[in-house]
Protein backbone atom coordinates (compact mmCIF):
# COMPACT_ATOMS: atom_id res chain seq x y z
CA UNK A 1 0.00 0.00 0.00
CA UNK A 2 2.80 2.32 1.12
CA UNK A 3 4.45 1.57 -2.25
CA UNK A 4 1.26 2.77 -4.49
CA UNK A 5 0.61 5.80 -2.26
CA UNK A 6 3.95 7.22 -3.13
CA UNK A 7 3.99 6.26 -6.73
CA UNK A 8 0.94 8.47 -6.69
CA UNK A 9 2.90 10.98 -4.91
CA UNK A 10 5.45 10.89 -7.35
CA UNK A 11 3.32 11.38 -10.70
CA UNK A 12 0.96 14.01 -8.44
CA UNK A 13 4.35 15.82 -7.99
CA UNK A 14 6.00 15.70 -11.40
CA UNK A 15 1.88 16.82 -12.78
CA UNK A 16 2.87 19.93 -10.88
CA UNK A 17 -0.15 19.21 -8.07
CA UNK A 18 2.01 19.57 -5.40
CA UNK A 19 -0.46 19.78 -2.57
CA UNK A 20 -2.04 16.42 -3.56
CA UNK A 21 1.24 14.66 -3.55
CA UNK A 22 2.10 15.99 -0.26
CA UNK A 23 -1.08 14.89 1.02
CA UNK A 24 -0.15 11.36 -0.59
CA UNK A 25 3.58 10.85 1.25
CA UNK A 26 2.05 12.24 4.70
CA UNK A 27 0.04 9.14 4.62
CA UNK A 28 2.79 7.24 3.31
CA UNK A 29 4.46 8.50 5.98
CA UNK A 30 2.21 7.30 8.30
CA UNK A 31 2.61 4.06 7.63
CA UNK A 32 6.21 3.42 7.73
CA UNK A 33 7.36 6.68 9.07
CA UNK A 34 11.34 6.02 8.80
CA UNK A 35 10.60 5.76 5.22
CA UNK A 36 13.78 7.29 3.97
CA UNK A 37 12.57 8.29 0.01
CA UNK A 38 9.24 9.49 1.76
CA UNK A 39 10.62 12.03 3.59
CA UNK A 40 12.87 13.21 0.66
CA UNK A 41 10.21 13.40 -1.37
CA UNK A 42 7.92 15.29 1.03
CA UNK A 43 10.95 17.84 1.27
CA UNK A 44 11.06 17.86 -2.24
CA UNK A 45 7.27 18.93 -2.11
CA UNK A 46 7.57 21.41 0.83
CA UNK A 47 10.91 23.06 -0.90
CA UNK A 48 8.98 23.59 -3.97
CA UNK A 49 6.14 24.71 -2.56
CA UNK A 50 7.59 27.60 -1.09
CA UNK A 51 10.09 28.65 -3.77
CA UNK A 52 6.79 28.75 -6.09
CA UNK A 53 5.70 31.20 -2.90
CA UNK A 54 8.41 33.21 -3.36
CA UNK A 55 7.99 33.74 -6.82
CA UNK A 56 4.29 34.49 -6.78
CA UNK A 57 5.09 36.77 -4.24
CA UNK A 58 7.58 38.72 -6.31
CA UNK A 59 5.41 38.67 -9.40
CA UNK A 60 2.32 40.20 -7.36
CA UNK A 61 5.15 42.81 -5.58
CA UNK A 62 6.57 44.02 -8.69
CA UNK A 63 2.84 44.24 -10.19
CA UNK A 64 2.00 46.64 -7.40
CA UNK A 65 5.15 48.26 -7.78
CA UNK A 66 4.97 48.97 -11.39
CA UNK A 67 1.32 49.93 -10.97
CA UNK A 68 2.35 52.59 -8.01
CA UNK A 69 5.24 54.16 -10.90
CA UNK A 70 2.59 54.18 -13.67
CA UNK A 71 0.23 56.41 -10.76
CA UNK A 72 3.01 58.17 -9.64
CA UNK A 73 4.19 59.07 -13.73
CA UNK A 74 0.22 59.76 -14.43
CA UNK A 75 0.15 62.41 -11.48
CA UNK A 76 3.80 63.92 -12.83
CA UNK A 77 2.35 64.46 -16.59
CA UNK A 78 -0.99 66.70 -14.90
CA UNK A 79 1.20 68.92 -12.65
Amino acid sequence: MREKLYLLAVGYYRSDDYSRSRQLVERCLEIAPDWRQARTLKQTIENKITRDGVIGIGIAVTAVGLLAGGIAAAVARKK
